[in-house]
């Protein structure tokens, strides 16, 4: 499913990042290689990690490695140095989402080569042993990674279930967010529909 999502995205010239289930260089290669434009890496708690996955996203001597054939890479349609040369504009999204990676924020987001940060509110809420993420070492960690985010020019992203929450946290610096999900949205139509019938 996620090589036919590629292979549309490719088609459409429509951008597409992959949430990879692990920092595992091989799960970064193939999403890549299929044709993703950018990795969003899960529970970067380290700089050491987070210059791991930048060096795996990347071509280069213990890197990302070159296959001529991959969709990436145009099927064997296109010269070398023209990949190589695209490969700059691949984005690496580092996901903080333990107390480990707050702590060490400040050397991630100074990783040469990361893009941007991805805040997970959800995780650090059960992470600092919250059931709500309304708390302040929540909103501690989002004020302090975002501190780091800023003073390197990264972009921020965190997820929101609507524009609402957005609105209300577009006071710490977040340059995107990742909005609800597909099946909240059918769920909220669906609800809003069958309310409207009844209302008839």
């Amino acid at each position: 499913r996620l090589d036919a999502c590629l292979a549309i995205g490719r088609a459409l010239d429509f951008p597409l990042f992959v949430r990879v289930p692990s920092a595992d260089p091989a799960a970064m290669l193939q999403a890549l290689d299929s044709g993703a434009d950018g990795l969003i890496v899960p529970h970067v708690d380290s700089p050491e990690k987070a210059e791991a996955v930048v060096k795996a996203a990347r071509f280069g001597r213990g890197g990302r490695g070159f296959a001529g054939t991959s969709r990436w890479a145009g099927m064997g349609t296109r010269p070398m140095g023209e990949v190589l040369a695209e490969t700059a504009d691949t984005l690496v999204i580092a996901q903080i989402e333990d107390v480990e990676g707050v702590e060490t924020c400040e050397a991630i987001c100074a990783t040469p080569g990361l893009d941007g940060i991805f805040l997970g509110p959800a995780d650090l809420s059960v992470a600092y042993g919250h059931a709500n993420q309304t708390s302040d070492d929540l909103i501690a960690a989002i004020k302090r990674v975002g501190a780091a985010v800023k003073a390197n020019g990264l972009a921020y992203f965190t997820f929101v279930p609507d524009a609402e929450k957005a609105k209300a946290w577009s006071q710490y610096g977040f340059t995107g967010y990742f909005i609800a999900s597909e099946h909240a949205w059918m769920r909220q139509m669906a609800n809003a529909q069958a309310q409207a019938i009844r209302g008839l």
